[in-house]
């Protein structure tokens, strides 16, 4: 087994809760935002995916400290297109469902040989993220 290459995780685990924090106020906003028939399924799923995106921060947190890391108090960047349509909103949660699963793939990258732990961690996130683009895809061939 390879040794863990601490700066790079911590780096990697850095990034990761600030997009994930971000993803709170995303999917947060864009909940506030739907309108139509089709609302409240919608902004019940956009709620799941911000509380989902608190607890990946929090366990990504948690991890980082216990790697004694300093959690970062600052969030992704956020972008504000106005585009409040449905099709536009589930675009852009696409878009960053993408980005997070990039992030854990990077944190696989990271820990692969060095950690069976944060492995299996990244593995199990990578399933869950590709799951959503998944969903997210599904809801946005109404569109196509």
């Amino acid at each position: 087994m390879r040794k863990l290459d601490i700066k790079k995780t911590h780096d990697v685990l850095t990034r990761i809760i600030e997009t994930e924090l971000a993803g709170v106020v995303r999917y947060t906003h864009y909940a506030l935002m739907v309108i139509g028939p089709n609302r409240i399924p919608i902004v019940t799923f956009l709620q799941e995916q911000a509380n989902e995106s608190l607890m990946h921060a929090q366990q990504v947190g948690e991890i980082l400290t216990g790697l004694e890391g300093h959690p970062s108090m600052k969030i992704a960047e956020l972008e504000e297109t106005h585009e409040h349509s449905v099709e536009a909103i589930l675009r852009e949660s696409l878009n960053h469902e993408i980005g997070a699963v990039n992030l854990y793939k990077e944190l696989l990258e990271a820990v692969e040989g060095a950690s069976i732990y944060l492995e299996e961690f990244a593995r199990t996130m990578v399933s869950q993220e590709e799951m959503h683009q998944m969903e997210l895809q599904k809801m946005l061939r109404d569109y196509s």
